[in-house]
């Protein structure tokens, strides 16, 4: 097996290891439209040629702007084979961004997919006095189709087909083929480029993670102008997995269904909504059907897959038997398979890994940046080398150490080649030894496995001097089924505090079950036995930290945090200063600035303790 050295290597290999009928598919119409390995090698080179006969050269800066699709790869690989720097980017962005990346990137051309996504690109190309060519995947009128290169390329094989193969001879491992602008919580997105040897040395380490092979199928959803994502289809092509593209993310359990996926990649957030209907569905239940339904949450909750619940008495006797019950009723929504589920972008809830480890999903927790092309480590439960609650062993060629204040740091041949046009702050956060400065705060836990404490930006200090990682608190008390989402606060004040999200579902059910009466969501969470509610489960999960870190103040909000509102990054992590100016006026009262006497006075009225009424004994 030649090695795999430059990103289009992967289409020689496939023909060659993994001639199959369906190594790319997608639903058109809503029929699964697959293609075949040589399908994929064939479309790939035309498009290359097609892109010489439009005008456009090595170095040329291209961007695509799609939803996951067979053509995406089509596309990718046409440009690196030409030695054209791919600039993939999120379809969420605002106009300000876009316009900052085509200038930034100074691109010759954009791919856009559909008639919505060129609509949103629109007012960024409109301020642009040199604009790139425009090509749509789809048929819309009055523009360019990608259609057309295709042609071309078919029409002019014989006068391109020469050229194409000396670029594919010339690059070399260490030369940019991508740049990925990274999502970030503030400011300007920034390039981080990427060569044919930062992206093949790292999904060829972690491919060897997956247990899966050619005989399989994953559904791709996550976005493939991420390198997460990115980096996992081209890790499935170097195993010969099948991949198929979901419609949307409303049809990820209809299409994990229809093709009987064995695996997928996700973010926590993914599987935090897939736990949280699983343990909804249990409330419907009566009887011995609920008494069974909760048992298995329990013993799921138990797993280890250190193997050390299989010696406590009659475990693998309930493992059978709730198998049978429950957990391969909860493999049938999806597909019917035992599944391999990569995640990363954030922690995921030990009880939820546990969990679903124990249904047959097994859970493969990673950590990178897109920086690191991206994993750095990643948890393999195949091989037994997973401790739940890390992100797991550093991954094979990838050196790792830690800096004087915990920082973690990496080198090796996944590093990046800098920051487009910025020399300066690649300086930064690439020291002169090659050691690329992470930004997360971390430790070894037993030795070997690698956990992720915090953001080092993130970490604040109280007025009393000390320190809060807001993070790790953040991800904790997002275990509790109450709260959807939630960011502790607190930089230079007396005590952190916490402004939450609930989980209305929950909450519904809750007020339900002890007759509360409101009109809407803001009335609810205005409701004392609510915030009764919220406090005595913050302070069980305050029992588990120490003073200074207990969420001492809270208030609650009705607003759903996601990307389109700008308070989640697309990989729906916290932005933060956005959060900060939205409750801001919320956070000048937890911590008593800029309030009237007659506020003060409320809040000196509302904070008397009230005898317990009857009713409240019941909760």
């Amino acid at each position: 097996m030649a090695e795999i050295t430059r990103t289009f290597d992967l289409l020689d290999h496939l023909v060659e290891q993994y001639p199959k009928d369906d190594m790319l598919a997608g639903k058109v119409n809503g029929e699964w439209v697959k293609y075949s390995s040589h399908d994929y090698y064939k479309y790939a080179h035309y498009l290359a040629y097609g892109l010489c006969e439009i005008g456009l050269k090595e170095g040329d800066r291209v961007v695509t702007m799609s939803a996951n699709c067979p053509e995406w790869n089509f596309i990718d690989m046409a440009l690196a084979m030409s030695g054209i720097i791919h600039v993939p980017i999120y379809p969420t962005l605002n106009t300000d961004s876009y316009l900052h990346i085509l200038r930034h990137s100074e691109a010759a051309a954009v791919f856009v997919s559909t008639k919505v996504l060129l609509g949103r690109l629109r007012g960024a190309l409109d301020q642009m006095e040199s604009k790139p060519q425009i090509y749509t995947l789809a048929n819309i009128d009055g523009e360019h189709r990608m259609l057309e290169i295709l042609k071309a390329g078919i029409a002019n094989r014989d006068k391109w087909m020469g050229e194409i193969e000396r670029r594919k001879r010339e690059i070399k491992p260490d030369d940019w083929t991508t740049m990925i602008y990274t999502s970030g919580t503030t400011g300007q997105p920034k390039g981080v480029m990427l060569s044919h040897r930062n992206l093949c040395s790292n999904f060829t380490a972690h491919a060897l993670v997956n247990p899966c092979d050619n005989r399989h199928k994953f559904l791709s959803f996550l976005p493939l102008n991420h390198i997460y994502e990115r980096s996992m289809n081209y890790h499935y092509q170097f195993k010969g997995i099948s991949i198929y593209y979901a419609e949307s993310l409303g049809t990820i359990q209809q299409n994990m269904q229809e093709i009987h996926a064995d695996g997928f990649c996700a973010v926590p957030r993914v599987l935090e909504m897939v736990y949280d209907k699983l343990y909804a569905a249990g409330k419907d239940f009566k009887g011995i059907k609920k008494k069974i339904y909760d048992w298995a949450f329990r013993h799921g909750q138990r797993y280890d897959y250190t193997g050390l619940v299989k010696v406590q008495p009659f475990y693998r006797f309930n493992q059978w038997l709730l198998d049978r019950l429950v957990y391969r009723q909860w493999r049938e929504k999806f597909g019917g398979n035992r599944l391999t589920v990569i995640t990363g972008g954030s922690s995921i809830q030990p009880k939820m890994v546990r969990l679903f480890a124990a249904a047959g999903i097994n859970i493969y927790e990673g950590y990178g940046l897109s920086e690191t092309s991206p994993v750095i480590a990643v948890n393999d439960p195949a091989h037994h080398q997973v401790k739940i609650g890390t992100v797991g062993p550093v991954l094979d060629g990838v050196e790792m150490r830690f800096d004087d204040d915990g920082e973690i740091l990496t080198r090796g041949p996944h590093i990046m080649l800098g920051y487009y046009k910025d020399p300066e702050y690649t300086a930064q956060v690439i020291d002169p030894d090659g050691w690329f400065h992470t930004g997360d705060i971390g430790e070894l836990v037993g030795g070997r496995y690698l956990k992720i404490t915090d953001r080092k930006k993130d970490i604040f200090k109280l007025s009393a001097g000390k320190y809060v990682a807001p993070q790790l608190i953040e991800n904790m008390l997002r275990g509790s089924e109450y709260i959807e989402q939630v960011m502790v606060i607190g930089e230079n004040e007396k005590q952190a505090a916490a402004i939450i999200s609930p989980n209305f579902n929950t909450l519904h059910y809750w007020a339900l079950k002890y007759h509360l009466h409101y009109r809407d969501n803001a009335e609810l969470i205005g409701l004392p036995q609510v915030h009764d509610k919220m406090r005595k489960v913050l302070d069980e999960y305050n029992k588990n930290l120490a003073p200074h870190e207990q969420i001492k103040q809270f208030r609650l909000v009705v607003d759903d945090w996601n990307q389109n509102n700008g308070l989640l990054s697309p990989t729906l992590k916290l932005r933060r200063a956005p959060l900060m100016e939205k409750y801001k006026d919320l956070v000048a009262d937890i911590y008593g600035r800029e309030r009237s006497s007659q506020s003060s006075f409320f809040s000196a009225f509302k904070s008397v303790e009230l005898p317990t009424m009857p009713w409240q004994k019941k909760q």
